[in-house]
């Protein structure tokens, strides 16, 4: 018996829900800071067994959306909530279920199979994850509660054990050796996207978006030009820095992390622009692989 099928990750921000999809798939796809809003897309990790296949899709975090980019994060979530054979929704220790009330409720009436995952549990007591677990239990009475901690791997095979149970039979989706599907151009830009949440502060990170201009594989190096886009012109100055020296380090520690990802030399140039006003721009945030309505 093959068992195959679509295990949607959502929640609200900053709960961990990248750390968990890196964690349960083995691979490093979603990129993770200690900001909100770090992922932007709906990402995909696939996990294959002799007899199993499961497709794990990473969502942007719950929220209001304030400008069109929102807007189109936000249709990421939906759609999770519709095509899913298993929901993980994933909380933690110490945030408010409140904030999502709406998103519980269409979980509650949806008829699909749920796993509450309240991760980091590391940051706990015994007796405040005992009524927590009790607190969820009584919002969710139908779904399965799975304490983990992703950061520090703990329980993640427990969970896996109960997706495995809820899978339903069928074929598998992709080719078995299929890890994502999203393409290296997309990883090396969620990549140098991550620098740029690490090493600024305030909007800057938010007004960033990332382009891979040109991305030519060779034997032995990938050679690889991209451009940051930011919102205003007094923006630009700052992401390059003085002299350029931040833009440098960027730049230094992208590569460095491609390297490793793709476990060969990477020749990466990074250029600044000013494109005013693209996260309420319809025909640039498809361009930038947004999906629009």
């Amino acid at each position: 018996m093959h068992r195959s099928g679509f295990v949607n990750i959502i929640g609200n921000p900053n709960v961990g829900k990248s750390t968990l999809m890196n964690a349960l798939v083995g691979e490093r796809l979603s990129i993770i800071t200690s900001k909100a809003q770090t992922t932007r897309h709906r990402i995909m990790g696939i996990v294959n067994g002799d007899d199993f296949q499961i497709v794990y899709s990473d969502t942007p975090g719950i929220l209001k959306p304030s400008y069109k980019l929102q807007e189109s994060m936000m249709r990421f979530v939906r759609g999770a909530l519709k095509d899913a054979d298993v929901l993980l929704y994933v909380t933690d220790t110490v945030e408010n279920g409140e904030r999502s009330e709406e998103v519980l409720e269409h979980i509650a009436k949806s008829g699909i199979p749920v796993i509450v995952v309240i991760n980091k549990i590391d940051l706990t007591t015994p007796e405040a994850l005992e009524a927590l677990v009790a607190r969820w239990h009584e919002r969710l009475p139908e779904a399965r509660i799975a304490p983990v901690s992703a950061k520090e791997n703990f329980n993640i095979g427990g969970l896996f054990d109960l997706i495995l149970g809820l899978l339903p039979e069928g074929e598998p989706y992709y080719p078995k050796d299929t890890l994502t599907d999203k393409t290296l151009r997309f990883f090396a830009s969620e990549i140098i996207r991550e620098k740029v949440l690490l090493n600024y502060d305030k909007e800057i990170p938010y007004s960033v978006e990332v382009a891979i201009d040109e991305y030519h594989e060779e034997p032995k190096i990938d050679r690889i030009s991209a451009t940051l886009y930011v919102s205003r012109e007094s923006q630009k100055g700052i992401v390059i820095g003085h002299r350029g020296e931040r833009l440098k380090r960027v730049g230094t520690q992208a590569r460095e992390d491609l390297e490793a990802f793709l476990d060969k030399k990477v020749f990466l140039q990074l250029f600044v622009k000013v494109n005013e006003n693209w996260r309420n721009d319809d025909r640039q945030l498809r361009r930038f692989g947004y999906e629009q309505e």
